[in-house]
């Protein structure tokens, strides 16, 4: 996204979980040992019964609906929920609370359980805070309006002349910077609704944005909106995962509930349901 945004993975040292030591599992992710080692009376929670999580506000669409990240719909609040429920904890005792995007994983104690906000795994996020398995694989997509001067662009090579812009701090804006490498300085701002706002006003010719929100912006909040095209897929796959508190007893036990859901179908299902795919071309 947002990237928000904004991925390789590295093994966490992770502190044990009730009486046994995690296992590093091949994706360098903690899984924890012991039949009941998450069971929710074990789980090292901020609130005894209550699970805390955490994302910006507002919270945007398609990942959130109508700003409400409590009501279960949109694609990050149900498979938080359906995290949740995996972990025993029912809607009710999920508690959710406003953390800015950039100080999700910033050093530092965190207020939350868990934070959910296309925040992409990276290994230098990974120096101050845990990540889940991923939840998502992210593609980064280049929009505009109909009539600018990309709009009919068809390769990376057709957008270094435009003024590009994206969110702070998201990998959307790395993968402008990087693999874009446009010849004017890259727009940078708070929020994607402020990239929007200069995209309507022509100071900016496109945006860098994740898929889900590419869709969002052109359908949504642009009267004449265009996706331009996806950017190449380099290396390892770009994935969204929960962010935790460094060497949180939670981080393995939050990974084996993402992994149950992406090995029953669930993740699938809730992307089909909430996130769409299809008419983004591939920029060559």
């Amino acid at each position: 996204m947002r990237t928000r945004a904004v991925v390789g993975l590295a093994v966490l040292a992770v502190v044990g979980l009730g009486a046994c030591a995690p296992e590093e599992s091949s994706s360098g992710s903690s899984t924890p040992s012991g039949a009941d080692a998450c069971a929710k009376d074990k789980l090292a929670v901020k609130t005894a019964g209550t699970l805390t999580v955490g994302t910006d506000k507002p919270a945007y669409e398609p990942w959130f609906s109508g700003n409400d990240p409590s009501n279960g719909k949109g694609y990050e609040s149900a498979v938080t929920y359906a995290v949740a429920k995996k972990l025993g904890f029912e809607q009710a005792a999920v508690k959710w609370q406003t953390v800015q995007f950039n100080t999700a994983f910033a050093p530092g104690p965190k207020a939350f359980d868990l934070d959910v906000n296309q925040v992409s795994i990276s290994e230098d996020r990974r120096k101050a805070v845990d990540f889940s398995s991923g939840y998502y694989d992210v593609r980064q997509t280049v929009i505009t309006t109909e009539g600018s001067k990309i709009a009919n662009a068809k390769s990376v090579a057709d957008l270094v002349d435009a003024k590009l812009g994206a969110q702070v701090g998201t990998t959307s804006y790395t993968a402008l910077r990087d693999q874009v490498k446009p010849k004017q300085k890259p727009a940078v701002f708070d929020t994607n609704d402020l990239a929007v706002q200069a995209l309507k006003n022509k100071q900016i010719d496109g945006i860098v944005v994740d898929l889900p929100t590419a869709f969002y912006m052109t359908a949504a909040q642009l009267d004449n909106g265009k996706i331009v095209g996806q950017l190449p897929a380099g290396g390892q796959a770009e994935q969204f995962g929960f962010v935790l508190e460094k060497n949180s007893r939670l981080t393995g036990c939050v990974t084996q509930a993402v992994d149950a859901l992406k090995s029953d179908g669930t993740l699938a299902n809730l992307q089909k349901q909430y996130l769409t795919e299809s008419g983004a071309p591939e920029l060559s």
